[in-house]
């Protein structure tokens, strides 16, 4: 990871409980407290108590919190996209990339909020832009096209994800409410008032689980169909991508609400100070 900070700022002894602080050892730690506390608990404060430093010290490596919530964002796509190797399918090494990014969503739940809709402009973010694009590229688009095609890609895929990882992180018991509420409440309706729910009642239960494999394989579909060469080599036509809201993911392990230390490949951002 590279800083964005000048390197003669960086601290060259350990903190006073014998640490040695580095920018990965501070993410780790964001992602922690992210993980166990919640989004608030992204303070200067709190990362200096969690690392037994002075709060000042981080100044040596994050100008302010929005370079370190850019430098989460990146550290959750580089877990995802480790040992990612395209294959000759393009379509296949998509639908690839769409599960680890998910799957990296769901392993920090709590910090993929922050990391969604951000632009990392970090290593891994654009290393995993070069190989989506180069993807679309070896299925014929033109760049200019293979660019913005990209874009509903990863757009798809990220809000997909991060809803998905926002219901993980909520507690388990609003969790369970909103499931049965399919079951309970939508189909206990008034079939005069509601007619096209009433006929669509022996399948409302299924609106509690997720969408991803839906709209991920709708999205490779139709990219398919554009695609110069037609559907190519697609070797996997048909199959999910993904796995139920609530069942265990395909792809990198998650770790769920609670668990220690979630980007951004595409979107806008906000700046912020280091919080006290």
């Amino acid at each position: 990871m590279t800083s964005r900070v000048p390197g003669e700022r960086r601290r060259r002894r350990p903190t006073r409980s014998g640490v040695l602080l580095s920018e990965d050892l501070i993410v780790e730690t964001a992602l922690r407290l992210i993980g166990q506390h919640g989004p608030e608990a992204l303070s200067v404060r709190r990362l200096g108590t969690a690392l037994g430093c002075d709060p000042s010290a981080l100044y040596r490596y994050f100008h302010d919190t929005d370079d370190l919530v850019l430098a989460i964002a990146d550290r959750i796509i580089g877990d995802a996209m480790a040992g990612f190797v395209p294959g000759s399918d393009w379509v296949a090494s998509l639908r690839e990339m769409a599960l680890r990014v998910r799957a990296g969503y769901l392993a920090h739940p709590r910090a993929a909020a922050m990391a969604s809709y951000r632009v990392t402009r970090r290593a891994n973010e654009i290393r995993a832009v070069d190989t989506g694009i180069g993807l679309l590229l070896s299925a014929g688009f033109e760049p200019a096209r293979a660019a913005r095609l990209y874009l509903a890609f990863i757009d798809t895929v990220l809000s997909h994800a991060a809803t998905e990882a926002a219901f993980q992180a909520l507690p388990g018991q609003q969790r369970e409410a909103d499931r049965r509420a399919w079951q309970e409440v939508y189909a206990d309706l008034d079939p005069r008032s509601y007619p096209a729910l009433t006929a669509a009642r022996d399948g409302l239960p299924r609106m509690a689980e997720s969408s991803f494999e839906e709209a991920v394989e709708l999205l490779l579909e139709a990219l398919a169909a554009r695609a110069p060469g037609g559907r190519g080599a697609r070797s996997r036509g048909g199959q999910g991508v993904g796995s139920r809201r609530g069942q265990e993911p395909r792809g990198p392990g998650a770790e769920g609400a609670g668990g220690p230390g979630a980007e951004g490949a595409g979107g806008r951002g906000v700046r912020g100070h280091l919080g006290d």
